[in-house]
């Protein structure tokens, strides 16, 4: 219930902050406060706990799998500059490249995109939580 407790704050001050209109944000808030006893809360609560057990682990391939993801979007982004470059010199190749790389990104199933997304979100909430509770630093 401590986890609940300490979840119902932040995502009030998050409503605050995202819903503009005052009585759309007061509605947020009175749905949060509704799901606070029900199953659907209770399974939040537990993947939450999952996640947070996860990011604690001693395992250094589970530790450590979230941030090499940042890693490799991170070099994905940066690989616009040499591709940049390749255009400038040979723009066909250059189109031959990002027209299969598309087709790739294209290729792979939905689910797949919404459970890193899901995932990462996840990552987030719980490193919130952890430093709110003064566990991660």
């Amino acid at each position: 219930m401590a986890l609940l407790e300490t979840l119902i704050g932040p995502i009030a001050s998050l409503i605050d902050k995202i819903i503009p209109d005052p009585q759309a944000r007061e509605r947020a808030k009175l749905e949060l406060l509704r799901l606070e006893g029900t199953q659907e809360m209770e399974a939040i609560k537990a993947r939450l706990a999952a996640i947070v057990a996860e990011a604690q682990s001693s395992d250094p391939w589970t530790s450590r799998a979230r941030p090499s993801f940042l890693y490799v979007m991170y070099v994905m982004l940066l690989f616009a500059l040499p591709m940049g470059v390749l255009a400038a010199f040979n723009p066909s190749t250059a189109k031959e490249i990002a027209s299969g790389m598309n087709a790739y990104l294209n290729g792979l199933p939905e689910p797949l995109y919404a459970l890193f997304g899901t995932g990462y979100l996840g990552y987030t909430a719980a490193r919130q939580w952890g430093k709110i509770k003064g566990i991660d630093q």
